[in-house]
């Protein structure tokens, strides 16, 4: 009793199409994007708030933190997927990472990286 397992040769798992990495980059830039920008928002209005309760003594607003914290490890989890598909190397990982918790500047990196990734992967 032969089993057709053994003799058949194993199954090569072929590289992805190159069409289908640009999709699954494009899908990964798009979500690092809208995240990207959300962040950037509700950390402008984190700082907003933060003016208008130590500034002017308005409290009240605590919602606020929680809320770009919640989205804040949304934009991580979205950052670190692209970084993955595009290969980047730690130091622009981490670099990026870090561009949500300084006001604007998630708006400039998101440029940024979206121009290199689009160059890097002809999308």
């Amino acid at each position: 009793m032969t089993d057709n397992n053994l003799d058949s040769p194993t199954p090569k798992t072929a590289a992805p199409a190159p069409e289908a990495q640009k999709a699954r980059v494009r899908g990964a830039l798009l979500r690092y994007r809208v995240l990207a920008w959300i962040t950037g928002v509700w950390l402008l209005l984190l700082v907003a708030e933060m003016i208008a309760k130590y500034g002017f003594g308005v409290d009240g607003y605590g919602w606020v933190g929680v809320a770009h914290g919640w989205i804040y490890f949304i934009y991580l989890i979205m950052t670190v997927d692209l970084s993955i598909r595009v290969r980047w190397p730690i130091g622009k990982l981490i670099a990026t990472a870090i561009a949500g918790t300084i006001p604007f500047l998630s708006f400039s990196f998101e440029h940024i990286r979206t121009r290199d990734v689009k160059a890097q992967y002809d999308l």
